[in-house]
């Protein structure tokens, strides 16, 4: 009986890896914030804020799942994900295929249900995209970054959507933001496992170009747009200068680890501007907390 139990709790485990618990909480961060804003004045809705949530991590859970499901085979090549569940044989691809569909339909109707439908669209917007476009197109063109960004960027809409019922400039900012501290992130990551990512044909830039000199012009680019970007919450009034300055702070530093990486295109380089990236987003998000004006 005991080793039974056991065998579940692996199990269960397996599949909670599976739908990536990290990254999910980063779009429930970004998702939250979303909301925060679409309240525009109004006093949050704890329950539907609430349903926004767990709507939304559903269906980043089922994204997730399915992403896996569907790179299985890539995922077994590459040294950094061969132990993943299902590529390791600790979950069969019949029961990720299951669990990854039945999360997604969750999460739908979750949002759909008790949120509103515009949420619910533009969480199935972002699967979709995310499934359909971006991943197939990882194996063909280095361009697919661009195109995973935009799903990659859509939780805050998500979150917007839930407490406003529409989008407005403000959530667009909010996405932009996003869209753009994306590439820094993603192109260390491909910058530091090109190897795997060559050795499993999946057409990352660093892959196809490996100076690296593409890679670094695009990060140093994408860190210097998103300077004025996330300037834009301050001038549109969603924030106070508290924000504008500390923004610009965390921006000229996210730009001197991409500004060294162009310099030294080294591993170390790589993992400085990832360290950044992940330093960057909460820290930007905390000072749009608690330097939005009283509501």
């Amino acid at each position: 009986m005991h080793q039974r139990a056991v065998r579940v709790a692996v199990s269960v485990r397996d599949y909670i890896e599976l739908t990536k618990p990290r990254i999910t909480w980063l779009i429930l961060m970004s998702t939250a914030i979303g909301y925060y804003f679409g309240l525009r004045g109004m006093y949050p809705r704890w329950l539907v804020l609430f349903h926004t949530l767990l709507g939304t991590g559903l269906l980043a859970s089922g994204t997730a799942t399915l992403n896996e499901w569907h790179e299985r085979e890539a995922d077994a090549k590459m040294h950094r994900t061969r132990m993943r569940p299902i590529p390791s044989g600790r979950v069969n691809p019949a029961g990720a295929l299951v669990s990854g569909v039945a999360l997604s339909v969750l999460g739908f109707a979750d949002l759909a249900i008790f949120v509103n439908l515009t949420a619910a669209l533009w969480g199935l917007a972002t699967l979709t995209s995310y499934l359909f476009l971006y991943t197939p197109l990882k194996r063909r063109t280095p361009h697919a970054t661009t195109v995973g960004a935009f799903p990659g960027a859509m939780p805050p809409l998500i979150g917007f959507a839930g407490a406003a019922g529409t989008l407005t400039a403000e959530a667009w900012v909010l996405f932009a933001i996003l869209f753009l501290w994306q590439f820094p992130h993603f192109l260390s990551i491909a910058w530091m496992y090109r190897e795997d990512y060559g050795r499993a044909g999946i057409v990352m830039l660093p892959v196809v170009e490996p100076d690296g000199r593409a890679t670094a012009r695009q990060i140093v680019l994408c860190s210097v747009l998103l300077i004025p970007v996330s300037l834009a919450p301050a001038l549109l009034g969603m924030t106070g200068t508290v924000y504008l300055f500390g923004a610009l702070a965390l921006g000229l530093m996210f730009l001197y680890a991409g500004l060294r990486v162009a310099f030294e295109r080294t591993r170390g380089r790589a993992r400085r501007v990832l360290l950044a990236s992940v330093l960057y987003l909460p820290l930007l998000y905390g000072l749009m907390l608690i330097s939005r004006p009283r509501l």
